[in-house]
C-alpha cells in the first residue's frame, strides 16, 4: 500500500482539495484498496477544522467530497507516508525543515513536478483571491494527481 500525505500552508484549500482528487483518482481505476491517502497543514491555525467552503463547493461541482479535517504536520508523517507532496516552494521549504532525517527529506515532493499539462511551478493558494483561483487550483490538481499515479510505482 502506498501512503500519500498531502501538504499546503493550513490544510483548508490546497491540500484538502488535493486529498479529495486523488481519492477520486484511484478510486476511478479500481485502486483504492492500494492507498492511504491524506492532508496536513504547515500551520496548525486550522485545527479541526473543515476544508475551505469554497473550496468545498467548486470541488463539489466536479464530483469531488472535501471532507478532511485540518491537521498539523507531525514527526510521525514522516515515518507513515511513503510520499509526502508540498504545494508550493514554501511548503517543501518548512516540510524540508520539519524532517526528522535525510531519508526523511527524499519522501519530500513538489505537487507541480507531477503536472503533465500545466505550466504552473507551484499550486497558488486561492484563499485570499476569487472564484478562479479554486478552480485554477483544481484544474492544477487533477493534471498533478493524474501524473503522479503515473509515476507512483518509481518513487
Amino acid at each position: 500500500m502506498k501512503k500519500i500525505l498531502f501538504v499546503c500552508l493550513g490544510n483548508i484549500c490546497r491540500s484538502a482539495a488535493a486529498e479529495a482528487v486523488m481519492k477520486s483518482v484511484v478510486n476511478k481505476i479500481g485502486r483504492d484498496k492500494d492507498f492511504f491517502i491524506d492532508s496536513a497543514g504547515i500551520i496548525s491555525v486550522h485545527k479541526g477544522e473543515p476544508a475551505d467552503n469554497r473550496m468545498r463547493k467548486h470541488a463539489a461541482r466536479r464530483g469531488y467530497a472535501v471532507t478532511s479535517i485540518s491537521r498539523p504536520v507531525n514527526y510521525s508523517d514522516f515515518e507513515q507516508f511513503d510520499i509526502i507532496v508540498g504545494m508550493d516552494n514554501t511548503n517543501i521549504d518548512d516540510l524540508k525543515d520539519k524532517a526528522p532525517s535525510v531519508e526523511a527529506q527524499k519522501k519530500i515532493y513538489k505537487m507541480t513536478d507531477f503536472c503533465e499539462r500545466s505550466q504552473y511551478d507551484y499550486v497558488p493558494d486561492p484563499y485570499y483571491g476569487g472564484q478562479d483561483g479554486f478552480e485554477l487550483v483544481l484544474d492544477i490538481l487533477e493534471d498533478a494527481c493524474d501524473g503522479l499515479l503515473k509515476k507512483i510505482d518509481v518513487l
